[in-house]
């Protein structure tokens, strides 16, 4: 994919197992110099070193401009510079107890300001925060890539504020599209469907709460049986999956897309 060698940039990426983990996984595959952020050090330069000698991991918030232009300005100075900003950073930080968020916060009716403004804080600020800190500092012909969800795409009933949240993403992003074109930089998005996550964990405990039937059913089972039932292509998605078309949008084969929105889902946003 023409990727060696090129500086790529991975918020909330510390989680094994978690979609920037995989996103990263596959531009450390085409030899790219792979830098993953999140907020836990342990947990961060683990990851990294599973992945592989050419990813680093560093301890950094994507919601803190301040701190993500600290961080940034430490890569180019490693580094001599950023090619790829792919902007991760979601639901699952640690800085989120999901123990302490009841059911009833989880939708509209029950949702308290602070949980609306934790989510929307995790999943559209860390968007605005590091691309406002990466685009003075991204080469001429650099790529942006934002991970939203398909719970941008429609109602959400059950993350009223995920969903806004992940919508505002997909909008930054074609906002941004339009103006860095003039500089080359392209800006896409990705929209995860089912993917075994921190926050599908939070979903099927909700799920159980709620649904008698599901009492004696583990929370990988209920996310398996959401798969069968939503999925047309059938089976869920992978973080590799996400992290595959991510290095296509950074890669020249991409070089005339931007402002892009593709869902990974299996097909679940056509039903």
């Amino acid at each position: 994919m023409g990727l060696e060698n090129k500086v790529v940039l991975v918020t909330g990426a510390g989680a094994t197992g978690g979609i920037g983990a995989g996103i990263a996984k596959c531009f450390a595959n085409e030899g790219a110099r792979v830098i993953i952020t999140d907020l836990n050090e342990e947990t961060v330069k683990s990851t990294a070193s599973a992945i592989g000698e050419k990813v680093t991991g560093v301890v950094a918030d994507a919601a803190n401009q301040a701190e993500m232009a600290r961080t940034i300005k430490d890569i180019t100075d490693e580094f001599s510079g950023l090619d790829v900003l792919v902007n991760n950073a979601g639901i699952g930080g640690p800085k989120i107890n999901f123990d302490e968020i009841s059911t009833s916060d989880s939708a509209f009716s029950g949702m308290s300001d602070d949980v609306w403004d934790q989510q929307l804080m995790f999943n559209l600020r860390t968007t605005f925060s590091s691309s406002h800190a990466a685009v003075p500092i991204l080469a001429e012909g650099g790529s942006i890539i934002n991970i939203a969800s398909i719970a941008a795409l429609g109602p959400t009933v059950s993350l009223p504020a995920y969903g806004a949240a992940k919508a505002g993403v997909v909008h930054l992003t074609k906002t941004l599209a339009m103006e860095l074109a003039p500089r080359r930089i392209r800006v896409n998005c990705i929209c995860p469907g089912l993917v075994w996550t921190r926050a599908w964990e939070l979903l099927t405990t909700q799920m159980q709460a709620n649904q008698p039937e599901l009492a004696n059913m583990s929370q990988r089972q209920i996310f398996e049986s959401v798969v069968q039932e939503m999925t047309p292509l059938g089976g869920e998605q992978t973080p590799e999956d996400i992290g595959n078309l991510a290095v296509f949008y950074a890669s020249e084969n991409a070089r005339m897309i931007t402002g892009q929105v593709v869902a990974v889902d299996g097909g679940i946003s056509v039903k």
